[in-house]
This record gives C-alpha cells, sequence and structure tokens, in this order.
C-alpha cells in the first residue's frame, strides 16, 4: 500500500460508488489472512489454529502495520457453540516480498472482489421493489425448464411455469416480461419474470393507453387464460371518456399492440359496472344477456341468454362464462330462453 493506492481507491469511492472504508476493511481482513498464508508456508510446524494476523492500514499514507496474535477458543455467550478470543497481540515486521508482490496481488483481488460485489448490490437496488413491473429483454437461451432474457446489466429467469406453452422463444427475440420477483443471489441479483401472470396484461395496456397513465381510465378487474383469451373490465372517472374506446384504440390500433405482443393472445375490453347484474352481463360478451338475476347471499349470478346465443355465452369449453366469472368474482349459470321457460326452477350451469 501507498499514498497513489490510497488516491486510487478515493477515486474509485467518487466513480464507483463503493465506499472508501469498505475497501479499506476489505484490504486490512484479506492483507492479515495472505499473511497468515505466508507465515503458515515458513512454520510448517506450528499449530496455526491459535494464531492469527490482523492488518491496519493507515487511510492516509496507506502505510500498513502487522500484527500476531495469539488465539484460544470460548464458548459463546449464547453457550451454543464457540468462537476465538485475542488473548495477546504484538506488532510483526512486515516483510518487503509481502509488501510488494504478495500484497499488490492480494490488494488487487479484494478491489476487484468490492467492485464486483458493488455493481451487484446496485443492480439489485435498481430492480428491488420493481416487482410488478414490465421489462423488455432478448432472448439468450431457451431450455425446457427455463428461459434467460438479457436485461442488459443483468439476465431475468423465466421459468417453464411462467411460460405461455404456445409461444416459442427464440434466441435474439426481444420480449416483454413481468416481473414477480427480485431476490439476491450468490452472482448478483435474481430477477424472476413471467408472460402468463394478468398483471401483464394490465401492465401494457397502462403502456398504451394515456388515459389509464393520467388517470382517467382505470382497469378494474383483469381475467386471463394465457394463450388464448382474457378479458378487462375499465372504468372511465370521467363521464366524457369511453374507457371501453379509449383501451381499443383508434381502429382499434391500441388493443392490437397488446394482442401483438402476446402472440394473438384474443382480448375482451368490457365496461365495468358497480351494478353486480350489468357487470356480469358486460362480462358475458360479446354474447348478448337478455336477464341477469343475482343473488347476493350465495354469489350466483343466473343468466339468460337468447338461444342462439348459448353456446356464444358458454364459449368453447366454457372458456368465456370460466373468464366472465374470474373477472366478476360471481359464480354464473347460464340458460338459454328455451330453457328457462321449460323449467326455470332449475337453471342450467355453465
Amino acid at each position: 500500500m501507498n499514498p497513489d493506492m490510497i488516491t486510487a481507491l478515493r477515486e474509485l469511492e467518487r466513480e464507483k460508488g463503493v465506499a472508501f472504508e469498505t475497501i479499506l476493511q476489505g484490504l486490512e481482513e484479506a492483507m492479515g489472512a495472505a499473511y497468515k498464508t505466508a507465515w503458515k508456508q515458513e512454520h510448517p510446524d506450528a499449530d496455526d489454529d491459535f494464531v492469527g494476523f490482523r492488518a491496519e492500514i493507515d487511510p492516509e499514507n496507506g502505510d500498513m502495520r502487522m500484527f500476531q496474535q495469539e488465539l484460544e477458543e470460548v464458548d459463546t455467550e449464547d453457550g451454543e457453540g464457540v468462537e476465538m478470543k485475542v488473548l495477546t497481540e504484538k506488532e510483526v515486521e512486515v516483510t518487503e516480498d509481502f509488501r510488494g508482490r504478495i500484497g499488490a496481488q492480494t490488494a488487487k483481488q479484494v478491489i476487484f472482489q468490492k467492485l464486483r460485489d458493488a455493481e451487484r448490490e446496485m443492480t439489485y437496488e435498481e430492480f428491488a421493489g420493481r416487482e410488478g413491473d414490465v421489462v423488455t429483454g432478448i432472448v439468450q437461451q431457451s431450455e425446457r425448464r427455463y428461459t434467460l432474457l438479457d436485461l442488459g446489466k443483468v439476465e431475468a429467469l423465466l421459468p417453464q411455469a411462467e411460460q405461455v406453452p404456445s409461444e416459442p422463444y427464440r434466441n435474439g427475440e426481444r420480449l416483454k416480461a413481468y416481473i414477480t420477483e427480485v431476490r439476491r443471489g450468490v452472482k448478483g441479483p435474481q430477477i424472476v419474470v413471467s408472460r402468463t401472470h394478468p398483471g401483464l396484461l394490465k401492465r401494457l395496456f397502462e403502456m398504451e393507453v394515456p388515459e389509464i397513465e393520467d388517470g382517467v381510465v382505470e382497469i378494474r378487474g383483469v381475467a386471463r387464460e394465457p394463450g388464448h383469451r382474457s378479458k378487462i373490465a375499465v372504468w372511465s372517472n370521467e363521464p366524457a371518456v369511453d374507457p371501453v374506446g379509449a383501451c381499443v384504440g383508434p381502429k382499434g390500433s391500441r388493443v392490437r399492440n397488446v394482442v401483438t405482443e402476446l402472440r394473438g393472445e384474443k382480448i375482451d375490453v368490457v365496461p365495468w359496472s358497480d351494478d353486480a347484474a350489468e357487470l356480469v352481463a358486460n362480462a358475458l360478451q360479446p354474447a348478448k344477456v337478455t336477464r341477469v338475476i343475482v343473488d347476493p347471499d350465495s354469489q350466483t349470478a343466473q343468466v339468460i341468454v337468447p338461444d342462439y346465443q348459448l353456446s356464444l355465452a358458454i364459449g368453447k369449453e366454457g372458456q368465456n362464462a370460466r373468464l366472465a366469472a374470474r373477472l366478476t368474482g360471481w359464480r354464473i349459470d347460464i340458460k338459454s330462453e328455451s330453457q328457462a321457460a321449460a323449467a326455470p326452477e332449475a337453471p342450467a350451469g355453465a
């Protein structure tokens, strides 16, 4: 260590945001460990379990002092383990070889490691708290169990459970994904993303529709079967603004952009209503509904539709009715007008 090294560390603190004290402490710990390694080579028969070394570096001029410690093993305060206690400590002369070759190599390793740690921490801080955001990445690797997305500073993991089975992910293509989790990892922050989360659909509309960003239009509900079909219920805080029209966009441009990003997933945009019967009827679009009878106690809605609308209301394999139920939170029983006339007391479930 020398004054030039101290100056370089101060410069790193300004440029990289790594605290000078953090690097200095790391250097002292590493120098002590490196000196013990060198000492063991010169004293192969010594019991080194009870010998330690502590380095002390002057933060002004970089001068280094080394102290040899005599250690003993004592019980911890809680009595559940042991720790090493310093009995005596004396200063020892640092060899020129250590000051030069070994010390320089150790310092280099410590500084690089601290820089890596700092960059990882800054990257983590950048993404921490961003659960629920949408990021755009480049597909780097796609395997059966997971796909990796390059986000620039870090990679994101798209697990198989968060992938849409009908979507192929090709290396080099750009892909938007929804952040579900950000956690610290041994090699840096681990970011888990999803292509199936309902939040992805919501965020994509927020990105496409200025009225949502401005707070004029709200997305009150989302129901999604990834890769197949979705429904969103929207509300306007200004009577003059049509929430459905705002989300669909001129000539369907806005909703079409979302559909394109979701690789052709069909999307129904319906108006939200605080009236349960009206909300259920809206949620079953594009089917036309004749009447809705709601039972708040059982949270059930009995829906009657024209005969020719029955299959459309239920949907292929019950998909339309199923999504409407998720969107509204009501159990929905659907029957045609003919069924209602023939057996009004026994509604046909969808």
